[in-house]
């Protein structure tokens, strides 16, 4: 019983956090505290639920559990009373949102808490990590490795960035319209950056987590009701529309990934395609020059719009990196620049473009690197040094799915194997 309330404790707070967090930081207007509350509550999730029982609404328990703890603290205040009033006012008329509710209005708390972490007095930086860690739920090691940087320095990032929002006294809201440009793009960052940590895992046993595909792609999408005239916010709909229709298709019956190539297209979800194309034609509408969302969607969109994998078309795919390099340099965007040109036109042009990338020291730890490498390698039937490329990344990769499938193509990879298909460049 102590495990299965355990595992559920777990489970429960990966998908709550964030609407806990969000909701208490509206309360008691300090995201720093409101993560603390929340942490109080998941231990004493811990400490009652295995002899207690697992409740009908963790969510809601955890929330109760959180709130009384806000109430403690707010008798330790000055203005006690101002504020327990505030917080009845706020639980008479507040609930926990279940993982099926739609897409908010303004008022969103979710949508509060990602404005509030990227408020202007930190540092992009600063932004990103904490409202990855309030609204993703990432650990410091999941945003690190996101960000091809060292743990240490995330969470410095973290612990300065809610030192800072409470010395400044953010307050805990959606900013008026005229101060929402400046820190746009810094949201879309954030919500790109869940995605994607939730389309392809960076650390764990399974290859998808997607609770935060759903999470970003619901953020997106209001974005896109607030600021409808911006094509960038577009564009990142669009992308991730167009991604999250292939999630069915990206997992096989056991829980192992299932390349891009070698997906059943039957299952990819049609509406998500159509919305995500309806979202880039919009984006295109509003004129100017494409950013860097518009152009990942529109890569996925020559993905979306091949029936078959043989139908795609790598030239234009590898003509839109090239764009995408331009207006968003880096390694990453060259590698994948790499695998279209591959696709393009072989892996021998390929394998000399992912070799000027070797030596990059962003790319060090990155294991995309080592398996793209490999790829190459075996096409071109240098197969024991591609072995040695698929065991290099098996060993960097930190998704236990991921290395299983990266062990496989290495024992696989002996001399008369066939060639093997690029792994799914990251979105």
């Amino acid at each position: 019983m102590a495990t299965d309330a355990r595992r559920a404790v777990e489970a429960v707070w990966r998908i709550e956090s964030a609407r806990l967090i969000a909701g208490l930081a509206r309360m008691v207007h300090d995201v720093g505290l409101a993560e603390e509350l929340a942490q109080d509550a998941l231990v004493s999730a811990l400490e009652q639920w295995p002899g207690t029982g697992i409740p009908r609404n963790p969510g809601a328990w955890l929330m109760t559990a959180a709130k009384n703890r806000a109430v403690d603290q707010i008798r330790r205040r000055r203005n006690y009373q101002r504020k327990l009033e505030q917080i009845g006012r706020d639980t008479a008329r507040d609930h926990v949102p279940d993982a099926s509710t739609g897409v908010g209005d303004i008022d969103d708390d979710l949508l509060r808490l990602v404005f509030t972490a990227c408020h202007p007095v930190l540092s992009t930086e600063a932004r990103v990590a904490l409202t990855l860690r309030l609204l993703g739920g990432l650990t410091t090691g999941e945003i690190a490795r996101a960000f091809l940087v060292p743990e240490a320095t995330v969470a410095q990032r973290i612990v300065r960035a809610k030192k800072t929002l409470a010395k400044a006294g953010v307050p805990f809201e959606v900013p008026a319209e005229d101060e929402r440009p400046a820190r746009l793009a810094s949201v879309l960052g954030v919500i790109y950056v869940i995605f994607n940590e939730g389309y392809s895992a960076t650390a764990g046993d399974d290859w998808m987590r997607p609770a935060l595909c759903e999470d970003a792609l619901r953020l997106a999408r209001v974005l896109a009701g607030i600021a409808p005239r911006e094509p960038e916010v577009h564009g990142l709909v669009a992308l991730l529309e167009i991604q999250a229709s292939r999630s069915r298709a990206r997992v096989g019956p056991n829980g192992e990934p299932v390349l891009l190539l070698e997906q059943n297209r039957a299952r990819w979800d049609q509406l998500l395609i159509r919305r995500g194309l309806a979202s880039l034609e919009r984006a295109g509408a509003l004129g100017g020059p494409a950013g860097p969302y518009a152009l990942q969607a529109a890569i996925a969109a020559c993905h979306a719009r091949a029936r078959t994998p043989e139908d795609t078309d790598w030239t234009r795919i590898a003509g839109l990196y090239e764009a995408l390099a331009l207006v968003a340099p880096s390694p990453i965007v060259e590698l994948n620049h790499a695998v279209a040109i591959g696709m393009a036109l072989g892996p021998a042009v390929a394998l000399e473009l992912v070799d000027e990338l070797v030596d990059v020291p962003a790319l060090k730890d990155y294991h995309l690197l080592p398996s793209v490498r490999g790829d190459l390698l075996a096409k071109l039937g240098r197969h024991a040094e591609a072995r040695v490329e698929f065991e290099r990344a098996a060993a960097m990769t930190r998704n236990g799915r991921e290395r299983t499938l990266l062990l496989a193509r290495a024992a696989a990879c002996r001399p008369g194997a066939a060639g093997y298909q690029v792994r799914e460049p990251p979105v």
